[in-house]
């Protein structure tokens, strides 16, 4: 499913898998987030907007169809209070996922903080967010660079058979992330002009 990305969190209780959801309708560019957020990650989901909306080029999104298109980021478990900023990355990628309507890499899970420039930020609780990670079957992990040491630190029984990507740019992330294939049944998010969708012209051969 297109729009589906799972990231690693820090609680009170150890380290847990978060899943972030990010669905799209017609409308007029509105963005609704929902699962009990705090401010921090509500401010996340912002920034992974607006880094978005200034790297359509770079994603190959026609930067209009953002204008047509409303915007629901929700994280499930709403009964669970969520913040901090680490959850970045992760919905960044899922907004990727949505508008180009690309496969996520199975088995996968990341966790950063993002700037308005797209940079890949470390965040802290690694070593129980990685023991989170194996208990739910996740195989690659992306990681901020700046990470790497915290990775080091830990014992290698604990991350055997992990692999890790450590990235300090937002493309780096959605290229380790998003296959090139599409979903099934994926939604045609494109641009459209006076009620009709927009058509190329065609090029003779």
């Amino acid at each position: 499913m297109a729009g589906v990305v799972t990231g690693l969190a820090w609680t009170a209780v150890g380290g847990d898998i978060l899943f972030i959801e990010v669905s799209l309708s017609k409308g007029k560019g509105k963005l609704t987030l929902t699962g009990n957020l705090g401010d921090v990650m509500k401010e996340s989901a912002v920034i992974a907007m607006a880094y978005l909306k200034a790297h359509c080029k770079d994603l190959n999104i026609d930067q209009r169809v953002l204008d047509q298109w409303d915007v629901h980021i929700h994280v499930p478990e709403g009964a669970t209070p969520k913040d901090g900023p680490s959850a970045g990355v992760t919905m960044l990628t899922a907004l990727a996922s949505a508008f180009t309507q690309r496969k996520v890499k199975e088995n996968l899970a990341m966790t950063g903080e993002i700037t308005l420039r797209g940079k890949v930020l470390p965040v802290g609780g690694i070593k129980e967010k990685i023991l989170a990670a194996k208990r739910a079957g996740i195989k690659d992990i992306i990681l901020s660079a700046d990470n790497k040491k915290d990775i080091l630190e830990i014992k290698k029984e604990y991350v055997k058979d992990l692999r890790f990507h450590y990235v300090s740019d937002m493309i780096e992330v959605i290229n380790h992330a998003l296959l090139k294939e599409k979903v099934k049944k994926a939604i045609d998010v494109s641009y459209k002009q006076n009620g009709e969708e927009k058509k190329k012209d065609k090029v003779e051969e």
